[in-house]
């Protein structure tokens, strides 16, 4: 789904605007990536959490040579952490 199509969705359910609904979408994620780069962890109850995470060092496999080995290093990753209402709502909708 892109924005626009989220767009869309959030101006039907709430009666906004096309604009006002991009605008506040595009807020929302620019919230989310600033509190990101803060180290903070950003909690929507009962949708899911995005947190920092610490990616530790190790081997990995040249995708050019799959026979050559390289290090890769330790590096800081932007997650994700579903929360229980958005699984059990995804499983359900999933036939499981």
């Amino acid at each position: 789904m892109l924005v626009m199509d989220l767009a869309r969705k959030v101006q039907a359910k709430t009666g906004m605007t096309l604009k006002q609904s991009k605008e506040a979408i595009d807020a929302m994620l620019e919230s989310v990536a600033e509190a990101l780069e803060a180290g903070e962890k950003v909690n929507l109850t009962g949708f899911g959490a995005f947190v920092v995470r610490k990616r530790r060092a190790r081997k990995g496999v040249n995708p050019r040579n799959p026979s050559q080995k390289i290090d890769l290093p330790e590096s800081i990753i932007p997650g994700f952490r579903a929360g229980k209402s958005l699984k059990d709502r995804v499983a359900k909708a999933m036939g499981k």
